[in-house]
């Protein structure tokens, strides 16, 4: 458990994104060699990294994750017509300085998205990410880097088809978890109830 603290510390303080680097890098902390060594789950980093931000960070995480969703539910309005899913750490709650906002979105043909960023006057970097879509099967797909707002987006594209058919979660395994616009909605509708409510009762 320890060394999983200490990953979790170091993708918080770091901004490491890669759970693997994160257990080596910890190992290194600990003089451990990690051949000789049963090392933590990715689940458990990120239960330690939920729990580091709680002690250390919690004010300024509530900020910066409502604000962060609010900046990709504009997103994703903008992005209706490719059906935008909000995806990764802004998602789950669990996010850092250096989190960018992660959507999917969706076309069969990727000049269609070029072309709409063009259109906008939008600049924006392409990088490829390699992601598991079966137990033994990875798949790239093109990702399409850009800043907005203030904040870091990164937004991978997907047929059409795999709307329904998300990747696997590299912290779990399981299928990702995919939000709709209007699940987005509900999450800031609920904390800004949570919020209103928490003024009252102090």
């Amino acid at each position: 458990m320890h060394m999983a603290q200490i990953a979790a510390r170091l993708m918080h303080e770091q901004g490491i994104r890669d759970f693997h680097t994160a257990k080596r890098k910890a190992a290194q902390h600990l003089g451990i060699d990690i051949r000789d060594s049963v090392l933590p789950r990715n689940q458990e980093i990120e239960t330690a990294l939920a729990e580091h931000q709680r002690l250390f960070d919690s004010q300024g995480q509530v900020r910066r994750l409502l604000a962060m969703r609010e900046a990709a539910l504009e997103a994703m309005t903008m992005l209706a017509a490719f059906k935008p899913r909000l995806v990764g750490e802004v998602l789950s709650g669990v996010v850092r300085p250096n989190s960018d906002i992660q959507l999917h979105v969706f076309a069969d043909q990727s000049e269609t998205f070029d072309l709409f960023l063009q259109s906008r006057d939008i600049p924006y970097d392409i990088i490829e990410r390699r992601l598991r879509v079966a137990r033994e099967r990875h798949q790239c797909y093109p990702a399409f880097r850009l800043t907005a707002g203030g904040f870091g987006f990164e937004m991978t594209l997907f047929p059409e088809r795999a709307i329904r058919q998300p990747p696997l979660s590299q912290v779990d395994g399981a299928p990702v978890q995919r939000a709709s616009r209007a699940r987005v909605e509900r999450l800031l509708q609920e904390a800004e109830h949570w919020a209103q409510s928490a003024s009252v009762l102090g």
